[in-house]
C-alpha cells in the first residue's frame, strides 16, 4: 500500500481588527486561490484600509511556513505556495453611544474581525492548466464508440421533437 503524502498547511492569524467582516472579505477574496507571490501584489495595490494587515499577515503566514518546514526537516517550495484558505471572522462586538435629538441617544456596534490565512504547497508542483495532450493520452478505444451511440440517441430525439410539433391553425 502507498502511504499518500498530506499536504501541509501553514497559517497566520490577525485578531480583533478593527474592520467589519464583510470589509476584510472583499480583499481576501481577491487573493484566494492566488500563488503566494501573486497573492502580496494584489494586496500591496488594492485600495483598501485593510490591505496592508493582510499583506502583513500573508508574509506572516510565508514565514511560518519557512520556519516550520526547517525546523521539521522538510523540502518546502516557497515558490509553489498558495493561499489555500482566507477567512474573516466575527469578532466581538463594540457597543457605542452616538447623541442624538432632544437628549435621546442612539447605540451602535464598531465590528471587530478575526482574519485566519492558511498557505499550503500546490501537489507536485502541478500547474493550473491541463495541456490538451494529456488529456486525449487518457482516453480509450470505448470511447468514440459510446460517442457515437449517444449521438444517434440525441439525433432520434430532435427528429422526434420536430416531427410532434405540429401547426396550429386558426378556424374562423
Amino acid at each position: 500500500m502507498a502511504v499518500a503524502e498530506k499536504t501541509r498547511e501553514y497559517r497566520a492569524e490577525a485578531r480583533f481588527q478593527r474592520v467589519s467582516p464583510q470589509k476584510a472579505r472583499l480583499v481576501l477574496d481577491l487573493i484566494k486561490g492566488r500563488g503566494v507571490e501573486e497573492a502580496l501584489t494584489v494586496a500591496q495595490f488594492t485600495k483598501k484600509r485593510i490591505a496592508p494587515v493582510i499583506h502583513k499577515l500573508l508574509t506572516s503566514a510565508v514565514d511560518n511556513a519557512k520556519y516550520l518546514s526547517g525546523e521539521q526537516g522538510l523540502d518546502l517550495d516557497v515558490d509553489n505556495l498558495y493561499v489555500k484558505q482566507a477567512l474573516a471572522n466575527e469578532g466581538p462586538r463594540m457597543k457605542r453611544i452616538r447623541p442624538a435629538p432632544m437628549g435621546r441617544a442612539f447605540r451602535y456596534q464598531r465590528r471587530l474581525t478575526h482574519i485566519v490565512l492558511s498557505v499550503a504547497e500546490r501537489d507536485g508542483g502541478a500547474s493550473l492548466v491541463t495541456r490538451v495532450d494529456e488529456a486525449k493520452a487518457v482516453k480509450t478505444d470505448k470511447a468514440p464508440k459510446a460517442k457515437a451511440k449517444t449521438a444517434g440517441k440525441s439525433a432520434a430525439k430532435v427528429k422526434v421533437a420536430k416531427t410532434s410539433v405540429k401547426k396550429v391553425s386558426k378556424k374562423a
